[in-house]
């Protein structure tokens, strides 16, 4: 689980449909600034496919950057964004944009929706921010996500067993990295496996809310209506694992007595949506993004073959390379000073980590993939009080695929590059397919 994919990257991304409904827009012209610096559409699906090279140009052109065209400051030096997760200037407060966004016709099934998405950590500032997420501290802990290695080490082997036949040609998105996550996150949860087929297609429909991908209003009410279903469905699980406790994170919460005082039920409930929305999402990009940098440079995976100690290191080089989110969105609550720029109340800011994370100001040879970088310090996970929840989990997941990949499928090899389509979105790095031979 990745109560980012999702805190940071996949609950960042859903900061504010208006900015990833644009997708289907035409694309504004580019503009260019007098120093020669164009500015493109980071919607353009050229930028979408192959970013850096932009970012990094945006970066070196100015890192506090006012675009026009986004209507959103593009923050992408690592030390302004930094400033940025540490200011509480900057808000992660908004619900509102995603109401906006919803069309007329479907603004009466929206209410219950939206007080749902309210109560999500990611949308809350301290001190909510704070009391929300401390309910469940302890079980997203790396000590207790361990006890969950056996199982998730089992599980990989099985589900590879069964979809990566040696020599058979595949598709690692379809076969393990989309999959496994779920698998995983079900279990943890609690999500009976009978259970599965409806939790994830409403988890499906919840996404496309909040990443912006429903556009007409059917499709807005369908998105509502299984937000309001999976909440209904783990209320009533909630109530289950209290009369009959179990051995997963629901029943872990309850037994920590805080629910009904500190947090209420709806609140405890509508977070669990998060997290079941959270749950795959940022894992699987993680995988996929991690096992491509490794085909894509035979000297790092021989590296890791020699040296298994370095999976781990690999899995944290992916996740600043090329790491599942390529930004978060914020708001500014209040007037403040970023880098010399003058920030107004309510301004966007998109925080692009992507770019950050190559930044040559803190890391040596950025555009280097290197699997002994030895560092840790990227921003794939976000930082201080929205730094990931689920992190723990993601790296434990996306390192056992990895591991096993490396280790067991020498024969592991890409198929033609020209196959590979990244899905159109501000905010996530998702390949759509990795065709390979294992």
């Amino acid at each position: 689980m990745t109560a980012t994919a999702t805190e940071t990257a996949t609950a960042t991304a859903t900061a504010t449909a208006t900015a990833t409904a644009t997708a289907t827009s035409p694309a504004p012209a580019p503009v260019c600034a007098p120093t020669g610096f164009t500015e493109r559409y980071l919607l353009d699906p050229a930028v979408n496919a192959d970013p850096y090279g932009y970012l990094g140009s945006l970066r070196d052109h100015d890192p506090v950057y006012w675009s026009a065209m986004h209507r959103a400051w593009l923050v992408t030096g690592h030390a302004q964004l930094m400033h940025c997760l540490r200011d509480p200037a900057v808000s992660a407060e908004r619900v509102r944009p995603l109401m906006d966004a919803v069309p007329e016709g479907a603004r009466e099934d929206a209410e219950r929706a939206f007080t749902i998405l309210s109560r999500w950590m990611v949308f809350n500032d301290p001190p909510q921010h704070r009391r929300l997420r401390q309910v469940f501290q302890e079980q997203f802990a790396a000590r207790s996500i361990g006890r969950y290695r056996a199982f998730v080490e089992r599980a990989t082997r099985a589900m590879l067993a069964r979809r990566a036949v040696p020599g058979r040609i595949g598709d690692l998105v379809a076969d393990i990295a989309r999959p496994l996550p779920a698998l995983v996150f079900a279990r943890w949860l609690g999500v009976p496996q009978a259970h599965g087929p409806s939790f994830w297609y409403w988890n499906a429909r919840v996404g496309d809310l909040v990443l912006g991908a429903a556009q007409d209003e059917r499709e807005y009410r369908t998105s509502l209506q299984s937000l309001v279903n999976l909440d209904d469905y783990l209320a009533d699980l909630v109530e289950q694992r209290r009369a009959d406790p179990k051995d997963d994170l629901i029943s872990a919460v309850l037994a920590g007595g805080q629910i009904g005082k500190s947090v209420s039920e709806e609140e405890f409930v509508g977070m669990l949506t998060q997290m079941a929305f959270a749950g795959g999402e940022t894992t699987s990009n993680l995988i996929v993004n991690a096992v491509l940098a490794l085909l894509e440079h035979p000297e790092q995976l021989a590296a890791v073959r020699e040296d298994p100690q370095l999976v781990s290191m690999a899995v944290e080089e992916a996740m600043r390379f090329d790491g599942p989110s390529k930004m978060s969105i914020r708001t500014a609550a209040r007037d403040f000073d970023l880098d010399g720029r003058s920030v107004r109340a309510e301004d966007r800011l998109f925080l692009v980590t992507a770019a950050a994370n190559r930044d040559p100001a803190r890391f040596a040879d950025p555009d280097l993939f290197s699997v002994r970088r030895g560092s840790a310090s990227h921003l794939g996970f976000g930082f201080g009080a929205h730094f990931c929840i689920g992190a723990a989990l993601a790296r434990l997941v996306a390192g056992a695929v990895v591991d096993v990949l490396v280790r067991e499928y020498p024969g592991l090899e890409l198929l033609d590059r020209q196959q590979h389509t990244w899905q159109l979105s501000l905010l996530n790095r998702a390949l759509t397919a990795l065709p390979v031979r294992y």
